[in-house]
Parts: C-alpha cells; structure tokens; sequence
C-alpha cells in the first residue's frame, strides 16, 4: 500500500496536490510519503515481533539523513556500505549500537572511522580484511566486533546485477572454508568473534531462496558451536521485492513467518537489512515532459516524449532495464498512443521507458515515475553536468524540502583551474 492516489483525476501524495509541489519546488524532484515510509518499515518489523531482532534499514537503497532520522525514530538501526553511509546514519541519530558495516573493499580510513564510532557489528568479507581490521583495531586499543559474511552459493533468480549470493559473486566468503577463518578471528587479540552474516541478492520474489540460505547458515553455526564458537547474531541480509509491475513478492508477514519457524530452536538475535521493500514504493519522481516528437522510419513512426529527468536522475530502466509505472498527474483522458519516455542526456540509452503506452501528453504537463523511491536519488549522478534534483517529503497537508536542488555553481565545487581563477 501506498499514499498516491488519483483524487478526480489529479495526483495526490497524502493529502497534498502533486502539482502544487511541482510549481513550488521545479521539476524533477523526488517526493516521498512519510505514512507510507512509516506503515512499510512497522509492517516489516513488526512482523518479527515474536523473536529478538533488529531491522537496519539498508542505506544504499535511499540515503536522505531526513529518510534515515525518520527511520531512527520508529527504533531501526541502518545497514551501511561505506564510510560516507557511516557519516550519513550518525548525523541522523541512528545508534551506533543498531549500525553494520558490510561491504567488499572497506578502507583502512573507514574501519578506523568505524571503529572509533563503537558500530554494533563488522561483517566481514574476506581474510586480508579480517587482518587490517585486526591492525586497525589494536592501533587504537579496540575490540572490533566481527561477523563474517559468507556466500552460501544460493541462485537468488532475480537480475544478474543485483544477485549477491552465488559463488561468481564478488561479495561474502564461501561458506565451506569460512569454519577455518573464525579459528583464526578467535586467536586475534583485537577481534570479537560475534555472528553470520548472509545476503544472497535484491528484489526477490520467491522465498525459498532465503529459506536455502539459512539453512546453510543455521549448519555453519552448528559447526561453529562444536568449535565452541558462539554466535550472538544472524544477520540475513535484505532482499524482499517490491511490485513494480506484475511481480508477486511475499508480504512481510509471510516471509517472517518462514524466517522464523527456519529459526526455531536457534539462540541468536536475527539481523535484517531490508531497503526497497520499506522505501521503493513510498517515492515518485515528478518530471515535466518539454517536447514530443515523432521519428519516420521506412516501416514505422516512432514516438518519443522527452521529459526533463534522465538517466542521470533514475538509472534503473537504463542500468537494469528495469520497470516503472508511468502516470500523468493530471489525466486528460486523452487518446493513448505508444512512445519511449526519453531524457535529454546524450545518450541513446537516456530513458525511463521504451514503447509504453501513455495518454497523449503535451508540453508543460507533468509525469509521475512510480515506485522510484528505492535506488532512485542514491544512484544519480551529474552526469552531462546535471545538478541532481530536489527531495521532497510530504507528511499529511504539509511538505518539506528534505534535499535542495543543486545549483550550477555547486556542479564545479572543489575544481580548480591549475595556476588561474578558480
């Protein structure tokens, strides 16, 4: 469920007018539903309520301090992947005791910065990482607590791009020798062996997936214990889908209800790292279409409606080929035709969708991109020198600016021009 509904014909978000926002703050801008962010990220955790947990909202799906601190505030924890995500959760109010630190390639300066911010748990990829983070610990009279990230070699059957679990995959270390590399975390003065960590892939659709791997996992932890290695937490990763079009992925309940009898009889605090099941539907991306034009071939006409956001601004349709609905936030009733939903990015693969049938639109009117609040801003760039784009929030009747919109000056900050004027 979500809070965008068409009132007579005109988008809302909440109880707010789409169009009021659009002539307020420009076009394109993210604009995101504090009650729908809200009742997703309650109904995930709660649906875990009869066991002891903590959600860690995943931060690389949405990274807005704004977003975060919300998140903060209803007793979540944040997943991160780099130093700068470290930054961001902090400066939200997230615990440093609900903070992870995944991640392949961890830098001295991020396990120090880490470290020296007392985060919950290291989930460690690799040997020569579990050897810095030994250095890096003793140099500053620290404990780093560890989990190892282990790759169970289980088929996610979602996108090639975002499947993290299968032994070609660079994440997580193989689960058959991960037994010999806590022995050696367990000798390391500096390190405190504390759980498993295991996250297979992003936007799935089916369960059992996840059952598979926690299988494999629950199995590693009973040969860790007759190691007499004690595991404190599971972390299974994040990775629940979301509709986009026609996908059917569990809903929270039942997906925690499977989690949860798999981990009957298991002594552990289970760890959950969910991102675009809580935020892909609570954000739009609001465009304004600038031209439409029409290209003869020898055999067809080809229809194109050029808005002013771009790859740049939402990269999944380019990137992942990926799917999103398509509304105007006025509907005409007009005529629909077919036509590719382009940018003005020059490139060929600048656009948000290929032959979609749409009502005819004209210039000036507004389009909605539906469920783009997860991996939408957190993946734009300035690409073509485009300063990225507003983020709005809207709670009820009201809205505020959560993220202004770039300027041209901020597009050349820190450059400098050797010997001249900057």
């Amino acid at each position: 469920m979500n809070h965008f509904v068409s009132k007579n014909g005109e988008l809302f978000c909440e109880q707010v007018a789409v169009a009021d926002i659009a002539r307020e703050v420009g076009t394109p801008f993210y604009l995101y539903s504090k009650a729908t962010l809200t009742r997703h990220f309650q109904a995930f955790d709660s649906a875990f309520a009869g066991i002891e947990h903590l959600t860690c909202f995943a931060v690389k799906a949405c990274s807005n301090i704004g977003i975060l601190n919300l998140f903060a505030g209803l007793g979540g924890g944040a997943d991160i992947v780099s130093g700068g995500e470290l930054y961001r959760a902090l400066k939200a109010g997230v615990d440093p005791k609900r903070i992870i630190y995944s991640g392949v390639g961890k830098t001295e300066q991020e396990l120090r910065y880490a470290l020296e911010s007392a985060i919950l748990l290291f989930n460690v990829e690799s040997g020569q990482e579990l050897e810095r983070l030994q250095q890096v610990a003793a140099s500053i009279g620290v404990h780093a607590p560890v989990s190892f990230r282990v790759n169970p070699d289980v088929d996610p059957k979602t996108h090639a791009y975002i499947s993290t679990g299968l032994a070609k995959n660079k994440f997580g270390i193989p689960i058959d020798a991960a037994l010999d590399l806590y022995v050696r975390a367990m000798a390391m003065e500096n390190i405190a062996v504390k759980g498993v960590s295991c996250h297979i892939g992003s936007q799935l659709t089916l369960i059992s997936p996840f059952i598979e791997s926690l299988r494999k996992v629950k199995g590693l932890v009973e040969r860790l214990a007759a190691k007499g290695i004690a595991i404190e937490f599971i972390d299974l990763g994040g990775g629940v889908g979301i509709t986009y079009d026609e996908e059917q992925p569990p809903h929270p309940q039942e997906y925690a209800a499977a989690i949860m009898e798999e981990l009957q009889g298991v002594h552990a605090t289970l760890i959950l790292e969910p991102g675009r099941v809580i935020v892909g539907n609570a954000a739009i991306l609001v465009t304004e279409v600038q031209y439409t034009k029409s290209n003869r071939g020898v055999d067809q006409v080809k229809k194109f409606v050029v808005v002013d956001a771009a790859m740049n601004d939402l990269a999944r349709p380019s990137l992942y080929g990926a799917y999103h609905s398509i509304v105007p936030v006025h509907d005409k009733q007009a005529e629909r035709e077919v036509v590719d939903i382009v940018g003005p990015i020059c490139e060929t693969g600048d656009f948000l969708a290929k032959d979609r049938e749409l009502p005819q639109v004209e210039q000036g009117d507004l389009l909605a991109v539906m469920s783009a609040g997860a991996y939408g801003f957190s993946m734009s760039s300035n690409y073509n020198s485009r300063p990225r784009v507003a983020e709005v929030l809207v709670d009820g009747g009201s809205y505020a600016l959560i993220r202004q919109r770039e300027t041209l000056a901020s597009l050349v900050q820190g450059e400098t021009i050797p010997g001249g004027a900057e």
